[in-house]
């Protein structure tokens, strides 16, 4: 009896033992799928979170490229430009229905007439644009403008008719008509030649540099013909490409004057010589200028020698009372005083001598002037 209660305790036990590895089990196996439930859910709003944000970037972003296509589309130059063509548009149509029914009242054969006539003025008036673009001579442009105005007035001149003899409007109304057709005519061409004037401009002032650079080429090529001419040569028979204009230009500058620097010739050589020596001249002390001063007792100042380069000055040093030690950073001690020179320590120069000495200078002194310039 007692081992079976003790075989029934034994397996009571290993019942409960399983009972509780499979609780834990079963806990661990709740504990793994709640964290994988959480895991999904943290990643789905995650994902949520980041769709949220790259839709809320590309709405910014398609904002952002709106306002920039806005800012673009409405700029002035822009909005003037199309401004312009619409209103030459509502012109022509308001313009073009007068010169049909009036031609077609006359006849039905003159139905192509009014459309000939606009389609002339505004086909001159592109010629205008075109002849603007590619920098045609003014007079074409000129000529393009008569065209056009010949077309718009003979156009104006059938409205001003046909707004006249509207029936059934009085004098004072069918006055208004015929200017008001007739104003419409002309405000086409003449709005579109303002475009095109206006647009013209603006061109013109973004391209300065390159207006002045054609400038100075013209210039050069008026003042310079003959080194042009040589220029020119030395590009046409290099190759294409080869040799630039500006290194064209120098070889021929130093070919015909003889000077590797441009602006520089002979002439201007012999001038800047004689200039040079004129100064020179100028600067220098007269003959005998110094003893006329000493015998009249004036005691020279300061006197200067020519050389080849400049005038150098010759000034007077007060060597007498200088001091014959160098200075030094920090004073010496005090045991016993430097050796000074003191005024009167040393004869002064007798007045021959210096006069002696300073026509020595003069009489050596000369001018070196280049053997190429002196040529």
């Amino acid at each position: 009896m007692s081992d079976y209660r003790e075989e029934r305790r034994r397996d009571q036990a290993a019942a409960a033992r399983q009972r509780r590895q499979d609780a834990a089990a079963a806990d661990r196996r709740r504990l793994a799928l709640q964290r994988e439930a959480d895991e999904r859910a943290a990643r789905l709003r995650e994902q949520q979170r980041a769709e949220a944000e790259q839709r809320r970037a590309d709405k910014k972003k398609r904002c952002a490229e709106r306002a920039a296509r806005r800012a673009e589309t409405l700029t002035p130059g822009r909005v003037y430009r199309t401004g312009t063509l619409a209103l030459v548009g509502a012109s022509a149509a308001a313009a073009l229905p007068a010169q049909i029914l009036h031609f077609v009242g006359i006849s039905p054969m003159l139905l192509p007439l009014p459309l000939a006539i606009e389609g002339a003025a505004w086909v001159m008036a592109a010629g205008v644009a075109h002849a603007d673009e590619r920098g045609l001579p003014g007079w074409v442009r000129w000529l393009l403008r008569a065209l056009v105005a010949a077309a718009a007035g003979f156009a104006a001149a059938i409205n001003w008719s046909y707004g006249r003899h509207l029936p059934g409007l009085s004098e004072a109304d069918a006055t208004v008509a015929g200017a008001g057709l007739a104003a419409v005519s002309l405000l086409g061409p003449l709005v579109f030649e303002v475009r095109q004037w206006v647009s013209t401009l603006s061109a013109s002032t973004g391209e300065g540099e390159e207006r002045e650079r054609r400038r100075h080429a013209r210039r050069r090529r008026r003042d310079h013909r003959t080194v042009t001419k040589l220029a020119d040569r030395l590009v046409s028979a290099a190759p294409f490409g080869a040799l630039d204009a500006e290194a064209a230009w120098a070889r021929a500058w130093e070919i015909v004057h003889g000077d590797d620097r441009p602006g520089m010739t002979p002439d201007l050589h012999r001038r800047a010589v004689r200039s040079h020596t004129a100064l020179t001249a100028a600067r220098a002390p007269r003959p005998g200028e110094l003893r006329e001063r000493l015998e009249a007792g004036l005691r020279p100042l300061d006197w200067v020698l020519p050389t080849g380069a400049d005038v150098v000055p010759i000034r007077r040093a007060s060597s007498q009372v200088a001091n014959q030690m160098p200075p030094t950073a920090k004073a010496p001690r005090k045991k016993s005083a430097p050796p000074r020179r003191r005024k009167g320590d040393t004869p002064r120069y007798s007045t021959a001598a210096r006069v002696a000495a300073a026509e020595t200078a003069r009489r050596t002194a000369s001018v070196s002037v280049p053997v190429g310039e002196a040529r």
